[in-house]
Formats: C-alpha cells, sequence, structure tokens
C-alpha cells in the first residue's frame, strides 16, 4: 500500500501533527516492509527529499506566522502533479482548508479514496472564543456555519479520523458519517523515565532541590489557554515565592504573557522551542509536574508524552484529553479560572508526584505505543481501500 499523507498543520520548529506524520514514516520503514509513504507539506523552498520507502515533497508556501513557521499551501496545482506521479492508494487529508477541498477533488478525479483527520476541533478551539464578542445571536450563527462546513467537508472524505471517542459523539452529532476513533501514540524508545537523567536536567537547568519544576509545552496561544496558566502561576509566586519553578516550552502570540511573568519572578525559564524529541523527554523528565491549561484539546499529545516519562499531568477536568490521564484527576480544576488552577497545582504537588508518574508511565507505554496505534490506523486504510474498489 502506498499512502499519502497531506497537511498545513507542519512546521520545522515541531508540532503534534508532525510528529504524527514521521511516526508513521518510522513505523512503515521499521515494520511495514510492504508499504510507501508519501508527504506533502509546505515549506520555504520546493524539492523533495527521498529515504527508504518514503519521499517528502516540500511546496514553496508563503509563510504565515514567523513565530510558529506555518505555512499556507496555496499552490493546489502543485500538490495535484504530485498526486499524478505517485498515483497513492489512499490519501490523508491532515487540515480542514484548501488543501482538503483539493485532495477530494483530486482524488475523485484520480479515483483514490481520500480520508480526513480531525486533529483540530477548529470550531471550539477558534470561531467559539471570537464569537463571544459577537453576542449570543451573531455566536450560534458562526457555529451553526462551523458545523455545516464540517459536515459538508468530512462528508466527501471515504472516512473522518478523530482522536478521541468523545469527538466521534460530536461529529456524528452535527451529521458526519463514517467516523473512526484513532487515538496518537507516543514512541517509548524516545519518551521514557530516567532517573539519572532526570537529575543531571535539572541541575542544568539551575533547579534548586526541593523546588517543585512545573512545565509547559505548546504554542503560546489563546486556544491553549495559555493566559489562565500564567494568571494561576502569578497567584502561586504571590502565596509561596520559593515553592515553585515554571518551565515554558513554546512561542506564539501570546509570548508577552511569559516575557511579564519573568519580569515578575525569576522563577521562570522560557525555551521557544525545542525540535529535537530527545531533548524534549529530557524536559518532560525534570519535572515533576506537567501543567496542562488546554480545555479544547482533541487528544493531547504532551501530555501521553510527559506520562511517558514518568511525569504526572495538572489539568482543568472535562476536555477530550481526560480519557489519555493515567493516574488519578481527582484533584484537577473544575472551572476555566486561574484562582481554580492554581489551587489545583497545590493540591496535586501534595500527593506522591513520583509514583503517579511511574504508574502513568507503565499504561501509557502499554496502550499507546506507537507500532500498536498504527496497526490498528493501517487496518482501517485497508479497510477504507477494499470498500473503495468495490464501490
Amino acid at each position: 500500500m502506498k499512502l499519502c499523507d497531506l497537511t498545513q498543520f507542519y512546521s520545522p520548529l515541531s508540532g503534534g501533527v508532525k510528529r504524527y506524520v514521521h511516526e508513521k514514516i518510522n513505523y512503515i520503514q521499521n515494520a511495514a516492509p510492504g508499504d510507501e509513504h508519501i508527504l506533502i507539506v509546505p515549506d520555504a523552498k520546493t524539492g523533495v527529499a527521498s529515504a527508504k520507502q518514503s519521499r517528502v515533497y516540500s511546496i514553496h508556501s508563503p509563510l504565515l506566522s514567523q513565530t510558529s513557521r506555518y505555512r499556507a499551501l496555496i499552490n493546489l496545482r502543485a500538490v495535484e502533479e504530485v498526486f499524478e506521479r505517485e498515483r497513492p492508494d489512499i490519501i490523508e487529508v491532515g487540515d480542514p482548508y484548501q488543501t482538503a477541498w483539493k485532495a477530494v477533488a483530486s482524488g475523485r478525479a484520480l479515483r483514490i479514496p481520500v480520508v480526513g483527520f480531525y486533529h483540530s476541533h477548529f470550531p471550539e478551539a477558534y470561531l467559539r472564543s471570537a464569537s463571544k464578542f459577537l453576542g449570543r445571536t451573531a455566536s450560534e450563527a458562526v457555529m451553526d456555519y462551523a458545523q455545516r462546513y464540517v459536515r459538508n467537508l468530512y462528508n466527501r472524505f471515504e472516512a473522518t479520523l478523530v482522536p478521541s471517542h468523545e469527538l466521534t459523539r460530536v461529529l456524528s452529532g452535527w451529521g458526519v458519517r463514517n467516523v473512526h476513533a484513532v487515538d496518537l501514540g507516543v514512541n517509548t524508545d524516545v519518551f521514557h523515565p530516567d532517573a539519572a537523567d532526570r537529575l543531571e536536567m535539572r541541575h542544568s537547568l539551575g533547579i534548586p532541590h526541593g523546588k517543585t519544576l512545573l512545565l509547559y509545552v505548546g504554542r503560546l496561544a489563546v486556544e491553549k489557554n495559555v493566559q489562565t496558566l500564567f494568571a494561576a502561576f502569578e497567584q502561586l509566586t504571590k502565596r509561596a515565592p520559593d515553592r515553585f519553578h515554571l518551565l515554558v516550552i513554546g512561542d506564539g502570540p501570546h509570548r508577552d504573557g511569559i516575557r511579564r511573568l519573568q519580569e515578575l519572578s525569576a522563577s521562570v525559564t522560557w525555551r521557544s522551542y525545542c525540535q529535537d524529541s530527545a531533548e524534549l523527554a529530557r524536559y518532560y523528565r525534570a519535572a515533576d509536574l506537567f501543567v496542562h491549561p488546554g480545555v479544547q484539546e482533541t487528544f493531547g499529545l504532551v501530555a501521553l508524552e510527559s506520562q511517558a516519562c514518568g511525569t504526572p499531568v495538572v489539568g482543568i477536568s472535562g476536555s477530550y484529553m481526560d480519557r489519555i490521564i493515567f493516574h488519578d484527576q481527582g484533584s484537577w480544576a473544575r472551572e476555566n479560572n486561574p484562582a481554580a488552577l492554581a489551587e489545583a497545582i497545590e493540591r496535586v504537588t501534595a500527593d506522591d508526584l513520583a509514583a503517579a508518574g511511574q504508574a502513568a508511565s507503565v499504561r501509557a507505554a502499554q496502550s499507546h505505543a506507537w507500532p500498536r496505534v498504527f496497526e490498528r490506523l493501517f487496518c482501517i486504510y485497508r479497510e477504507v481501500c477494499a470498500n473503495y474498489r468495490r464501490a
């Protein structure tokens, strides 16, 4: 089987979708000798990089953000040329924009089945937060339009893949047909506990013995709810100035918030990005507690990676991420506000974090190692291809 992934959610500074497609390439190269993989992504230059059983096509695309390095793939003719040259058996689209519509049209013309991966629940993550300034009637109209857009686009795919069973119910309720829940995974060769590495990394970060290191990894953007995290940490430093240290890895529109925190407290460290997975795993291990303030995550890959490294997670209850937390969530925040998150952090850090993290790492590895995830996913691909041929 020759599989083609097409996505605009791809940045040289990493991200969950990038890790997903590159782990898929690794799986094909190491565990699926009869398969091939094609990846089409936006980039600063047009070109192709070939490796064992895989080719990555980069298409020159304008930059959307200097910080995240995401680009808009607008040269759809170039996308079509790759489809025509490669003639894959199945195409997977990783975003809901113009590339998705192009893949649907090209798939129909070339008689190739196309599936969509619903990586981002964008009606909730973007439109609802914007619509709060428009009033109730306009907000309802915006959300109704978003639901109709999702239904219209994703019903053109042979199947829609979503990273959450709860999200399956949401999209099905919106009228999207043939939805499949597909878990994301974790590379257990990279993300695993290592006590010696943990101590070495804490020393290099200058974290004193006995101080609780909190970690956040992700974009500094409104949809990630980082403003709540920053305000919560400000409250914590006022109540207990020497108890916590916050390490933030990521960049985005809310970088001014982390700069302000650094002005207020010396107990804040900021790394704008971390491209290397092995280095990222060292940061996870160094932390005592991973703080995930997001309430609109479709899966929560960073939370899974943190637990795989033996570091437990605290956040705000009620998101699609709850199902991949492998330790007790009884102390998590019940409301989405800084005071509730700050109190949750204090409650969780009073528990045995090391024991909770160790138990979570075992469960994460058992249920979410990438080979297990891709075995299930490739069964869906083959079923889609077989049904398409019969139809």
